[in-house]
């Protein structure tokens, strides 16, 4: 009987690759702790479900080797996320259904406030982690590692074809890599400079043929991917090609002011590290910035600048910040000289306020508006108290 049991013991540490009551629990990040880099676990998958206002959504999970047809992966954004699309700054809102994505996640810092399910036990090979640090796509991915595609050859058979694509990267690296075919159509968003182009359109013009095969001699191309037909053979459809530099840049910059844009109107998100408390409600709050933000936005916190500073929660949003958030003025503005933590500007704000509210406490998180920012009251739905009175709220979710 002990042979038995054994025999069934080591049967269970080959299924699972650790001995029982032996394996690492996954990291789990800290309350007012920005978590180490390399504690996270990435992986990819395709963007299936969004809700922007509460930061969540769900992932058709791309795990090599346990690539199947599984359920969606809910995930949420922590407070001090960072999203890019197209190589630049973005929000869920920004990116389109359907598209590749890149992320690094953790656990729920805290499983009790959890706004996705807490997984207590994931099958094998598929990842407990749902709590993304860091979303990017296809194309932000390569930008950020210096990397683009190599496009070999077009194939084209009524107005449809496929590409044969390149991408090298370094062992250990993230995404995609080595040759892959992957579909185009009429769908499929050509870039040009600053032209939006179809395959018809580089048929007439004789750039790719009407018919049959072209060797295009590893042409450096970004391509942003998305659902195909035989998604479980990994196999992906170009939703949009980017065939030169000008082009990659032209569609990074709109996105870059369309992040500006929502930032300057919702307020930039930090998190508070200090109150030293004065007389009648006065205070001195110091707080440290979120990352992945334009250099533009950082830069409008100058010292002597007037400020409002509102409440948050961990979702970033706020009750009525125009109207509840408290005038302040910038007392100092600091950068950290050692490495900057993953998630972290590496900026620190002091401010001086006339009354400090109860959202203002240590490890609170707070959005603050530097008063060259416009004032003006979110979406309704966008508030607290306004979005969960007509959606579920995370209640339904199972103990």
């Amino acid at each position: 009987m002990r042979a038995f049991n054994f025999q069934l013991l080591l049967f269970f540490y080959c299924l699972v690759g650790a001995w029982p009551g032996k394996a690492d629990e996954p990291f789990r990040p800290q309350p007012v702790v920005f978590p180490p880099a390399e504690e996270a676990r990435a992986f990819r998958g395709e963007l299936v479900f969004v809700d922007h206002v509460n930061r969540r959504g769900s992932l058709r999970l791309q795990v090599d080797g346990v690539y199947r047809e599984i359920a969606p992966h809910p995930f949420a954004m922590l407070p001090y996320r960072m999203i890019y699309c197209r190589g630049a700054p973005a929000e869920l809102r920004d990116i389109p259904i359907g598209t590749v994505l890149y992320g690094r996640f953790y656990l729920p810092p805290d499983p009790a406030t959890s706004v996705v399910p807490v997984v207590k036990q994931a099958k094998a090979g598929l990842p407990r982690e749902n709590h993304a640090i860091l979303l990017e796509d296809g194309p932000s991915l390569c930008l950020r590692e210096g990397k683009s595609w190599k496009l070999k050859q077009v194939t084209i058979k009524d107005e449809s074809g496929e590409l044969t694509v390149q991408l090298d990267r370094e062992e250990g690296g993230e995404g995609l890599e080595g040759e892959h075919k992957t579909t185009i159509d009429s769908s499929t968003r050509i870039w040009r400079g600053k032209e939006l182009l179809c395959i018809g359109d580089l048929m007439a013009e004789g750039t790719w043929p009407r018919g049959g095969t072209k060797a295009c001699d590893d042409l450096p191309i970004h391509l942003g991917l998305t659902w195909h037909p035989r998604y479980l053979y990994q196999q992906f459809h170009a939703a949009d090609i980017w065939l030169d530099e000008v082009a990659s840049n032209v569609a990074r910059e709109r996105q870059r002011q369309v992040h500006i844009r929502h930032i300057r109107h919702r307020w930039m998100p930090a998190w508070v590290d200090s109150v030293e408390y004065g007389e009648f409600g006065e205070a001195t709050v110091q707080v440290t910035l979120f990352g992945g933000m334009d250099e533009s936005l950082y830069a409008d916190f100058k010292t002597g600048t007037g400020v409002q500073m509102a409440a948050s929660e961990s979702t970033l949003r706020t009750y009525w910040p125009d109207h509840d958030g408290m005038e302040g003025r910038i007392e100092a503005v600091e950068r950290v000289d050692s490495e900057v933590p993953f998630g972290s500007s590496g900026i620190q704000v002091t401010f001086s306020v006339n009354l400090v509210l109860e959202g203002f406490r240590p490890g609170r998180i707070v959005r603050i508006r530097p008063n060259s920012w416009p004032r003006v009251k979110p979406p309704k739905e966008e508030l607290i108290n306004g979005f969960q009175d007509r959606w579920p709220s995370p209640d339904i979710f199972k103990k």
